[in-house]
């Protein structure tokens, strides 16, 4: 047990110390080269080899064909365990970890993030006349 006495030097000294804490959420702290953070898909890189969804060991991505030569992902956030293997197998490097780390959602419907496809360059095919 402290002494009564010497609880108030430790007080007294305590004021002019600086804090050990940081005031994270306030002030955001900036994240380490090479942290591996939420997901970001680029769908002109993609060429549909799929290699992520293979080596996702927590089978957190999906890959899907929605054009000649165009797919989008759909990544389950709550899945993923942030292991960035996906990123180190994919080989056009269509995948890449970003610094975001807060993803805590109420709604678990948030938590799958999909990336469309840019579309507007694909010609859609004439409708034929019966």
């Amino acid at each position: 047990m402290i002494r009564p006495g010497k609880m108030i030097l430790q007080v007294l000294q305590s004021l002019f110390q600086k804090p050990a804490t940081t005031r994270y959420p306030f002030v955001k702290a900036p994240m380490p080269k090479g942290f591996r953070g939420k997901l970001r898909f680029t769908s002109e890189r993609c060429i549909g080899c799929r290699a992520c969804m293979r080596d996702c060991p927590a089978a957190a991505i999906t890959i899907r064909k929605v054009g000649e030569k165009k797919f989008e992902a759909e990544i389950d956030l709550a899945r993923c365990i942030s292991c960035a293997q996906c990123v180190d197998s994919c080989p056009r490097d269509a995948l890449e970890a970003t610094p975001e780390f807060e993803l805590a959602q109420l709604d678990p419907t948030k938590l799958k993030v999909v990336f469309h496809a840019n579309l507007a360059d694909v010609e859609d095919e004439p409708a034929t006349k019966t």
